[in-house]
């Protein structure tokens, strides 16, 4: 996988904006490849399409391209609040690829986070526009990646360093049970998900109860959180993401 982006490609840009666009969707068409099953090169959408830049072939799995110069941050811009709102309930919306590139443009990171990891919760709504801006009224968003799993963010390339792409497949499709749940189910799933993230490899139930307080006030109508804890975590013990070991003790497996 050559890092380097190919800067005549945007010869006859002026604009930075153009200039990254043209580069980096280049880059992602000629090193990229599909994390669900490998398939190398990704199509892009012929005429463009407003959620989506590229496409597999094989699995018609499909993405979107975020770039970025320097580090990648928690706090991503994006487009409409309510059109993202309603790609997430939607069963045809992209996997983000997110891209972040040197001041030599060359690639430092780059990493997908698989459509089944977005949530409502990620998505932050902004203040509309003022009444004195071209498009007054219109409300934005961004996408807040401190609310997805540490297994949810799937580097390709990470600190310059090509990543091996069974690896890249294996992470991908570990992943995949998620589809199959409704958008509250995969909530809590995610939610639990998220704090064993926060602790040691091998952890406690009792540890995981310490965080019912937080799960509360993010399911306020849910009256038995304990059992719900319990219930996610062997959700994420049947799909291999932890390992009970002992009574209530398990292992992270990731």
């Amino acid at each position: 996988m050559n890092l380097h982006f190919d800067q005549s490609l945007a010869k006859k840009y002026r604009s930075p904006a153009q200039i990254i666009r043209v580069l980096s969707e280049a880059w992602v068409k000629n090193n990229g490849y599909c994390p669900n099953c490998s398939t190398q090169p990704l199509s892009e959408f012929v005429n463009g399409k407003p959620v989506a830049d590229f496409y597999c072939s094989t699995c018609t799995e499909q993405y979107e391209l975020k770039s970025k110069k320097a580090t990648l941050s928690n706090i991503i811009n994006d487009g409409a609040y309510k059109t993202m709102i309603e790609r997430i309930n939607s069963n045809d919306n992209p996997s983000f690829f997110f891209l972040t590139y040197s001041k030599a443009l060359t690639v430092n990171n780059f990493l997908i986070i698989p459509k089944h990891f977005f949530t409502p919760d990620i998505i932050i709504k902004r203040k509309p526009l003022s009444v004195t801006a071209r498009r007054a009224g219109w409300i934005g968003c961004n996408i807040d990646l401190r609310n997805v799993p540490e297994s949810g963010k799937i580097f390709l390339v990470k600190d310059k360093h090509v990543i091996p792409r069974d690896s890249v497949t294996e992470q991908f499709q570990k992943t995949l049970f998620l589809r199959t749940q409704s958008i509250e189910s995969r909530g809590w799933t995610l939610d639990v998900w998220q704090c064993v993230d926060r602790l040691d490899t091998h952890f406690s139930l009792n540890q995981v109860y310490a965080f019912a307080d937080v799960l509360q006030l993010k399911h306020p109508n849910n009256n038995h959180i304990k059992d719900k804890i319990r219930q996610q975590l062997q959700v994420l013990r049947d799909k291999g993401i932890i390992e009970f070991v002992s009574r209530g003790s398990y292992r992270k497996l990731y």
